[in-house]
């Protein structure tokens, strides 16, 4: 799998051990059984001291046992989507009782930070943005019920909006405003976007907020000299209060739920179809799990 992630673990003496794994996207789901399976997946994964930097990294979680803390990013999962965010942290918690659970917005950066690693190890300053391309309101990349993309507002009258297969177009800085110029008009958003943009030219504010992580997330305000930059994290509420121009339509929380428990039980199963094929024996035997071969502590198999 290409899609990588890092899995931090911190033990209750404070020591980490730092884990890699090519099954990032999703890995929110494999969060929804709990803790021991998730220490219970440690050994499949890579160990070779390898943090995945900015560019690199598509996801990542961390469990401090000690302090029983979770932090926990993704680029892509449900935990990205406007419809099934909500639900998934819901079921998240409700999976690991008396844990606090923490969403990192500026990636890997964070979880070195958190071990006390310098987090500029893992950012790629010399990495020139990627400029989102607009879509126009029947591209067919918005087709579906939860198409992503960035929904971009601009004052009182204009709605645009742009790919979120790029960089959010919040860190072009102030040239995205030259960009705009020629953007495709939507009128009004309805869609169930994952990030978005209100800007105020005439009081040169900008808030802005994102349902996945995004590298250096807390140094836009210096991509925006002159402007009063406000950082709203994963609340899109905050955008359609102060915005007519961004919309989503409405979505049922319990058919939410039940997206994400359907979807969790079917990664689970293709994971363990994926397990059987790379672990069995010449003879066609796969050895049954338990506490000694999954390298957690005794106890009952």
């Amino acid at each position: 799998m290409g899609d990588r992630a890092n899995v931090i673990v911190v033990r209750e003496n404070g020591a980490h051990e730092l884990y890699r794994t090519g099954w990032a996207v999703g890995i929110d789901l494999d969060l929804l059984e709990g803790p021991r399976p998730v220490l219970a997946m440690l050994p499949e994964l890579h160990q070779d001291g390898w943090w995945l930097d900015d560019t690199m990294a598509q996801g990542g979680i961390l469990l401090d046992l000690g302090r029983k803390v979770l932090q926990l990013f993704a680029w892509e999962g449900p935990s990205t989507e406007l419809r099934h965010r909500a639900a998934t942290f819901e079921l998240i918690r409700a999976a690991w009782p008396d844990w606090e659970v923490r969403w990192l917005y500026d990636g890997p950066a964070e979880l070195r930070a958190y071990v006390g690693l310098d987090p500029e190890y893992v950012r790629c300053h010399d990495a020139a943005p990627s400029p989102a391309p607009f879509l126009a309101p029947d591209d067919e990349d918005l087709a579906g019920p939860d198409p992503g993309g960035v929904v971009i507002t601009l004052g009182a009258d204009r709605c645009h909006v742009a790919s979120d297969a790029f960089d959010h177009p919040v860190h072009e800085g102030t040239a995205l405003l030259d960009r705009l110029a020629d953007a495709p008009g939507h009128g009004t958003c309805h869609l169930h976007v994952n990030a978005g943009i209100h800007l105020d030219p005439e009081r040169r504010r900008l808030g802005w907020w994102s349902l996945f992580s995004s590298p250096q997330t807390y140094r836009v305000p210096e991509l925006w000299p002159g402007w009063t930059v406000e950082f709203w994290q994963d609340d899109w509420e905050r955008h359609v209060r102060v915005s007519d121009r961004f919309s989503p339509a409405a979505f049922d929380a319990g058919e939410a739920t039940a997206a994400v428990l359907a979807e969790a039980a079917e990664r689970l199963a293709f994971r363990a179809r994926h397990r059987a094929r790379v672990t069995r024996p010449q003879g066609g035997e796969v050895p049954r799990p338990n506490s000694r071969n999954l390298g957690l502590p005794p106890g009952r198999d």
